[in-house]
């Protein structure tokens, strides 16, 4: 059974016919809409722009945060890591 709905999209002014997993249809409507009010925000402060870019303002801002986060996940694990291997290190030590 084919578990995918047709839905239509709005972002920036423009539809978009998707089809996506039941599951994801409220991820990609809020992604959108979270879009339409980071553009809406630009054209409010910047008359003289075009709607290509302010899209492209709020991608770019958008994936900073997606890669300070992932940066933020990366060094998490990584002290996770030395943790683990300090325990391990000194569990070795004190047998001996």
């Amino acid at each position: 059974m084919d578990d995918k709905l047709s839905i239509r999209v709005n972002v920036a002014d423009r539809y978009y016919p998707l089809k996506v997993e039941s599951e994801n249809e409220e991820r990609i409507r809020k992604a959108a809409r979270l879009i339409n009010e980071k553009v809406l925000q630009y054209k409010q402060r910047y008359v003289d722009k075009d709607t290509q870019d302010f899209l492209a303002m709020a991608a770019l801002q958008y994936v900073i945060m997606l890669t300070e986060m992932e940066e933020k996940e990366e060094d998490s694990s990584l002290g996770d890591g030395l943790k683990e291997l300090t325990e391990m290190v000194n569990l070795c030590l004190s047998k001996r």
